[in-house]
């Protein structure tokens, strides 16, 4: 099965068991960005991908790897609108077109809680190239991680959202064709949840921050608080309102289409013949408006 990977430090630790163990024998891995991993999943070229939230709602039979997630339940670090300008002289802003979940999130950010129209544009996530033609910029993943902080106004989007609605952030997670299962008797959620369990394991952590610490010139204190208390890596229940509430708000701002039901990869089931291919577990995504999840006040 070809899988399409992110190439960020905060899918290091996901990734271990593939790069590091007998997991990859499986696999055929390659890495490139958020968005183009979404794009490979929905022309056929990948059949398993860590996708961007946004995308599960327009790319049509997916199924959830369950249990794993990239989320956020406090302040992330790598997510980050940045400017010289305060956010109401904000007018326009310069969007990371290797993002598609967290475009999305800054427009719903804009539109249900800061107030205001701002105009947006698609741009390479190069920050000094962003402001010299807009007011603010988006960046995300490791370019983010290395923004100097001090010299810009800065808002962390994922901590923003936690802040205005209490639920979690779910950025990312594994999500599979459901075409590309008929012949799979592999148990996906087991062998996923695994390689992250290894990669947060202390030993591997230890290796996994010394790498990324000389790979992205951070502090290996910075790397290591940023997968261990930053990234939230469990797909739990809070995230999955949070995930819920996300897909209502993109919805209502006229940015995605409805998500379709949650599918989630069940592990494959014995018969005399061997193993089923896995089934799927369909559950309402959609929050309707008298949803018990409600924003917080400013």
């Amino acid at each position: 099965m070809r899988i399409s990977a992110i190439s960020y430090l905060n899918t290091a630790p996901l990734m271990w068991d593939f790069e590091h163990g007998p997991a990859g024998r499986d696999f055929d891995i390659s890495y490139t960005v958020p968005s183009q991993c979404a794009a490979e999943l929905a022309n056929g070229t990948a059949d398993i991908g860590i996708i961007p939230s946004a995308a599960y709602a327009s790319i049509p039979d997916l199924a959830i790897i369950p249990g794993v997630a990239i989320a956020a339940k406090q302040a992330v670090r790598s997510i980050l609108l940045v400017s010289h300008k305060s956010l109401e002289d904000i007018k326009t802003v310069a969007l990371d077109n290797s993002s598609l979940t967290s475009v999305a999130l800054t427009q719903v950010l804009f539109e249900k809680f800061w107030g205001g129209q701002r105009v947006f544009v698609s741009a390479a996530p190069d920050l000094d190239a962003m402001l010299a033609e807009s007011d603010a910029a988006l960046l995300i993943g490791d370019p983010a991680l290395q923004v100097d902080r001090a010299r810009y106004q800065t808002w962390d989007l994922a901590e923003e959202w936690v802040h205005f609605t209490g639920k979690p952030f779910v950025f990312a997670f594994w999500a599979v064709r459901q075409g590309a299962l008929k012949d799979c008797n592999l148990d996906l959620a087991a062998i996923f949840q695994m390689s992250r369990d290894h990669g947060l394991s202390r030993a591997n952590l230890d290796q996994i921050v010394k790498t990324w610490s000389a790979k992205l010139g951070l502090s290996t204190d910075a790397v290591r608080e940023y997968l261990t208390r930053s990234i939230h890596f469990q797909f739990d229940s809070d995230c999955i309102e949070g995930l819920q509430l996300f897909y209502r708000y993109t919805h209502e701002c006229g940015l995605l289409p409805r998500a379709p039901g949650q599918r989630f990869v069940r592990t494959p089931t014995h018969t005399k013949g061997g193993k089923h291919p896995e089934t799927f577990v369909t559950g309402p995504f959609p929050v309707s408006s008298s949803s018990r999840i409600k924003p917080r006040s400013t």
